[in-house]
């Protein structure tokens, strides 16, 4: 049976530390030109992401692709749920423009759940990673995938475009799995991980990412680090998770920073290599503070 929360527990009220800063370096408007200019979709805008002017005005942003209709409904997420439009051939090329004139050292791609196609839009992923790396040598590519329903060969192939950073959030723990993301599982989200460490020859950096606030306890948080180490990961992001609609699964708990620097302590000594912790960390929040090349050596 699906488990639930009680509405009563929403907290309608942030406290002191949830935090954002308004649009004021004018980068940030060159940033939204651009992406309107080559028709892009960013999951900055689509999930509404509390960083997004921040990390605007320093000229990065994340690339969605496969358009902006997810077929999948989270609890979590701001992403229209919708039957999704064909792909468009050219994105690929787009997105690689898009890398060029902002003059990346490093891209985050990632991409609405595509299970309306056969390898659920792994192709496009692919082609989109191979058309960055044309246009720009030396960039570091991160991609934040879809589980492609525990589809190996879906898996190889976005593998075999040999992105620096492969991601998969895990979103949560085991037991709430089932009502923050109904079409996910949790144990299919660790095989994904742990495959495309085993693809790639350990030559990836494999990294996931936790919401917090959701009624997950310590012990639980404990043990998904534990299995996210067992398969392979070394680089966590922790974050608060934040409703965006009344639509969408109530806050249960704020976090308090004290408690994610606690958390980012813990997780270090289990062994992750970087890992970013705090109220407003998303996944790809200073997604190039990490260095990939730290993480080719297999433990």
């Amino acid at each position: 049976m699906t488990p639930k929360i009680d509405p009563a527990l929403h907290k309608d009220k942030k406290p002191s530390w949830i935090k954002v800063r308004l649009p004021s370096n004018p980068v940030f408007w060159s940033t939204k030109a651009l992406v309107s200019d080559l028709k892009l979709h960013t999951v900055c805008e689509e999930a509404q992401c509390p960083n997004r002017w921040e990390c605007w005005s320093q000229g990065s942003a994340t690339f969605m692709i496969a358009g902006d209709r997810c077929t999948r409904a989270c609890g979590f997420c701001a992403v229209k749920t919708a039957k999704p439009f064909a792909l468009e051939a050219d994105e690929p090329d787009r997105v690689a423009e898009a890398t060029k004139r902002m003059n990346l050292n490093h891209v985050v791609i990632t991409a609405v759940a595509r299970d309306d196609l056969q390898d659920g839009g792994a192709l496009h992923f692919a082609r989109t990673i191979e058309a960055v790396r044309r246009e720009n040598p030396g960039i570091i590519i991160e991609i934040l995938v879809p589980d492609f329903n525990g589809r190996d060969d879906a898996l190889q192939t976005v593998v075999n475009a040999r992105a620096h950073i492969f991601n998969h959030n895990l979103e949560t723990v085991e037991r709430l799995t089932p009502l923050v993301r109904s079409r996910a599982q949790y144990h299919r989200s660790l095989h994904v991980l742990k495959r495309a460490k085993e693809m790639a020859g350990g030559k990836v950096a494999t990294k996931s990412g936790i919401m917090l606030g959701l009624g997950e306890t310590e012990s639980e948080i404990f043990q998904a680090m534990d299995d996210l180490r067992d398969s392979g990961v070394t680089v966590l992001t922790l974050g608060q998770y934040l409703r965006p609609s009344e639509q969408h699964l109530p806050v249960v708990e704020y976090i308090h920073p004290d408690q994610f620097a606690n958390l980012k302590e813990i997780a270090e000594r289990k062994g992750f290599r970087h890992v970013a912790s705090g109220p407003l960390v998303r996944s790809s929040y200073h997604a190039a503070d990490f260095k990939p090349e730290l993480d080719l050596t297999e433990d």
